[in-house]
């Protein structure tokens, strides 16, 4: 068997969780891409010389923690707006732009669907992705993220974590116990996040859409939580609280019904939404991504990603034909009208 033909099956079975460790690392979806195939390169590259020492997926990692770590050295952080300024409680605050800044992406659970992946590596490939997490990481040191991420989400002993990073164990735990203090004042306590098949959580999702599509202000503020948050990079300005969210979103999103379609998507492992705005009975574009975080006691946060271009990655196109608003009883898009629709389509 051919070296390339011997590599690609050991090593392609890994795609999606090396592209899952990467976005945490880095906080981007596309950088994340960009850098598995640079893991690959230089995998394949060093492939003859692999002595076995290690199990191949640890071999992968490495290469692929180091690649990370040169690229955030290289690039710097991907905060959220939370990250760099303080929230404002008065809805009329003028929105300041921030597009020189490089701001955290969502990851589109469809990057994380493959077939030739058995359910363990999709597994390993889903945890630690929330956005919370994710965001919460930004804060670190590049040694810092790599050791919390390696310790307690991929579960690495320390002594191996040690020898990646050519320090010492005692190093590492230390390091650990500062990465775990620092996210921990930076997101909210996981034991508040509903799970996506939680009937719940499912509700809340089902109202949220329905108080967009028909511009109801009142039904939207009884389903978020006192403290929500609205962040929409690459704006600046963030808002905190349920009073100046609603203010906000009434003045300047739900001005009447019709005037946005959401569909629902998947992203970070929690429920999401792409955004369309448009006038009622015609066409919708693409607007931006929504991203939500949903609690036992209601949305905590909402983030919209205002980014078009982000579309293509969830499988779906620029343009919204108005056929497709048909919704199922629970207020999502059914699979068949999507498909119908010419929506949809997953990249795998």
């Amino acid at each position: 068997m051919r070296a390339s033909e011997d590599f690609t099956s050991v090593a392609g079975r890994y795609r999606t969780e090396l592209l899952a460790h990467c976005y945490r690392m880095l906080g981007s979806a596309d950088e994340a891409e960009d850098l598995v195939q640079e893991t690959y390169l230089r995998a394949w590259r060093s492939f003859d010389g692999f002595e076995g020492r290690s199990s191949v997926r640890t071999w992968l990692y490495r290469i692929a923690t180091n690649v990370c770590l040169t690229a955030i050295e290289r690039r710097g952080r991907r905060p959220l707006p939370s990250g760099i300024g303080a929230g404002s409680r008065d809805p009329e605050t003028p929105l300041v732009s921030g597009p020189e800044v490089s701001w955290l992406q969502p990851l589109p659970d469809a990057l994380l669907v493959s077939d030739r992946e058995d359910p363990a590596t999709l597994t390993a490939s889903r945890a630690g992705i929330r956005l919370a997490f994710v965001a919460a990481l930004q804060y670190l040191s590049p040694r810092q993220r790599a050791i919390l991420i390696l310790r307690d989400v991929l579960e690495w002993p320390a002594a191996e974590v040690a020898t990646l990073l050519g320090t010492t164990t005692t190093a590492v735990n230390s390091g650990l116990r500062r990465a775990r203090a620092q996210v921990s004042e930076a997101m909210p306590a996981q034991d508040e996040v509903a799970e996506p098949a939680e009937p719940s959580q499912r509700a809340l999702v089902d109202r949220f859409a329905a108080a967009i599509e028909s511009a109801n202000v009142g039904a939207l503020a009884d389903i978020l939580r006192e403290d929500v948050t609205l962040e929409m990079p690459p704006e600046l300005t963030w808002f905190a609280g349920r009073e100046a969210v609603t203010a906000f979103a009434a003045a300047h999103l739900l001005a009447k019904p019709g005037l946005l379609r959401v569909i629902p998507v998947v992203a970070n492992s929690e429920p999401a939404f792409a955004v369309y705005t448009g006038e009622p009975g015609g066409p919708h574009h693409a607007h931006s991504i929504l991203a939500l975080t949903v609690t036992a006691t209601g949305i905590a946060r909402i983030v919209s990603f205002r980014s078009p271009s982000m579309f293509p990655s969830f499988g779906l196109p620029l343009e919204y034909p108005e056929a497709a608003g048909q919704r199922s009883p629970r207020g999502y898009l059914t699979c068949d009208t999507i498909c119908d629709a010419g929506l949809g389509r997953r990249r795998v």
